[in-house]
């Protein structure tokens, strides 16, 4: 069995959201945690909240044991971007994208 956790529409670009999955892709659980304490970026708070999120839908929703679980997919698609627009000079603007991200974070039991 499996459980997933989504978080949708972060407000981070998926670009550098990945960079931090790929650290915990394939681990066991415990160890994905620890790996990210020392990951010194600012997608770590969304990825270690949806990764507790999929921990606790396991133990609830499919009555896994916590403690043989792994990470078995991860991944990170672009949301919608945002489209704003920044004056520059003599009188035009420059167009900025504000990029958002899904992740999505499958942890199963470990046979």
């Amino acid at each position: 069995m499996e459980a997933k956790a989504l978080a949708r529409y972060v407000r981070i670009a998926p670009r550098k959201v990945r960079m931090v999955v790929d650290v915990i892709r394939g681990q066991a659980v415990e160890t994905a945690f620890k790996n990210l304490q020392f990951v010194n970026k600012r997608p770590k708070e969304v990825v270690e909240k949806t990764l507790k999120s999929a921990v606790a839908n396991a133990g609830y929703n499919g009555e896994m044991d916590i403690d043989k679980l792994y990470v078995k997919s991860v991944y990170v698609d672009q949301g919608p971007t945002l489209k704003r627009f920044m004056p520059r000079a003599m009188r035009r603007a420059t167009k900025i994208e504000k990029k958002t991200s899904h992740i999505t974070i499958v942890v199963a039991e470990r046979a």
